[in-house]
């Protein structure tokens, strides 16, 4: 028998909802079928088998809040194992414990989280390797081959802890994930203690999304030493060939954005500057190789940031495409992890809202987030004449353990000429 676990689909899942059942007791099952949907903070996921068998229990049941990962969900029975028990003694036995023989194996599925398993020998050439969906994304993003690891988890399987223990500062992240809950612990005043009396308003739970955000925004203002930087640029040129754009695009069903010319205008600038392209590590600043921006979407509940990975690669007509389907995808929840974790530098716009200028909460590790406000229609001097132009106002927050000022500034430097004479980007 083997216990599937409830999996941490990234690397700060701590519990999440056990959504939708893709199968049965009795059901069988191979490697990479998918049994389950999990909700997380961020979005809903696929599980996938990682051995072959018959289910035998269902231990969660579908629409269960706050499942712990690692928490055993369901039970299988491994090819040549024992027969499954029929659809409704499997059911009988996630239920209260009636009988002497149920009894029996209620503290065998308790104790079988605490037990630490020995860890299996890795695997030979052209053996399969057992490993959780996670362990494969994670070990597939390090480098790593599967084959050479040892697995910690049921029956040898390799999982999450045993890549970060093979990769570089992999003991460290797993600290940084368990520190994590003792933040949170921190008391506060109630409601009530700072004046505001029981009955005189209505409490909304916090949800898994609320409580993540929460959490790194409260990180990122006490751990990073941030500061802004703001410039204005002006975008009637902008507007016009936008315009010129999307008429060209327009039989192909494509319409590009104000936020469009932003993204990639970043992407550009941050290989013309790319010491801005940077995060800071415990280790040393990392130095990325591409700009992959991120994308501030506002979603029911909370706030994720899909990635438009290698911005710079790519067209303005493909930014769009990319982003009208990241958007939506997340609105949906519908994102996989690598789709919005990551990045090396975040796009943040309230411009159609109206919001003229805001400064936004660096989403480590990234080094800067840019925010985007409104353009409007303002008064300046060009050669000693008062004369209109749309003027739109951006926001640079660094992190100055990695972007000082003169960084910051030179980044703006470069980043303005390109969102005020975008030809230069259709190059």
């Amino acid at each position: 028998m083997t216990d599937i676990l409830m999996p941490a689909l990234s690397p700060t899942m701590e519990e999440g909802v056990l959504a939708k059942w893709h199968v049965k007791a009795g059901d069988v099952v191979k490697a990479g079928d998918v049994i389950a949907e999990i909700e997380t903070d961020k979005a809903t996921m696929e599980v996938e088998a990682v051995d072959e068998g018959t289910i035998t229990d269902i231990l969660v049941a579908e629409g269960t809040e706050g499942v712990k990962v690692n928490t055993p969900i369901a039970r299988l029975a491994d090819e040549g194992g024992a027969a499954a028990p029929a659809p409704k003694a499997a059911e009988k036995a996630a239920e209260p414990a009636k009988t002497e023989a149920p009894k029996a194996e209620a503290p065998k599925a308790a104790e079988a989280p605490k037990a630490a398993p020995a860890a299996a020998p890795a695997a030979k050439s052209g053996e399969r390797v057992f490993a959780s969906p996670l362990a494969r994304r994670l070990a597939k993003d390090a480098g790593l081959d599967l084959s050479s690891l040892k697995g910690t988890g049921p029956h040898g399987r390799i999982v999450r802890a045993d890549v970060e223990a093979a990769g570089k500062g992999g003991a460290k992240a797993a600290t940084a994930s368990a520190s994590a809950p003792a933040a949170e612990a921190r008391k506060v005043q109630s409601l009530a203690q700072m004046g505001i009396p029981d009955g005189s308003y209505d409490l909304i739970p916090l949800d898994g999304m609320k409580k993540a955000v929460a959490r790194r925004m409260v990180e990122s203002v006490q751990n990073v030493p941030h500061f802004p930087l703001f410039i204005d640029c002006e975008i009637d040129a902008l507007m016009a060939v936008r315009a010129k754009v999307n008429a060209l695009l327009e039989p192909k069903g494509i319409k590009v954005s104000v936020n469009d010319f932003v993204i990639k205008a970043s992407a550009l600038a941050l290989k013309l500057v790319p010491e801005a392209n940077a995060s800071y590590s415990p280790e040393g600043i990392a130095m990325h190789h591409n700009a992959d921006v991120a994308m501030a979407v506002a979603i029911d509940g909370g706030l994720i940031t899909p990635i438009i990975r290698k911005a710079e690669l790519k067209s303005l007509s493909q930014i769009a495409v990319e982003a009208k389907d990241l958007a939506k995808r997340a609105r949906d929840r519908k994102l996989k992890p690598e789709e919005f974790q990551g990045g090396t530098f975040s796009v943040s716009n309230l411009g159609m809202f109206g919001i003229k200028q805001f400064t936004s909460i660096i989403n480590e590790p990234q080094g800067c987030i840019m925010s985007v406000g409104a353009g409007e229609q303002r008064a300046v001097v060009k050669n000693g004449q008062v004369v209109p132009a749309t003027v739109m106002t951006v926001t640079l927050t660094c992190d100055h353990r990695v972007v000082d000022g003169a960084t910051g500034a030179r980044f703006l430097q470069a980043f303005k000429p390109l969102i005020e004479d975008p030809v230069t980007m259709l190059a």
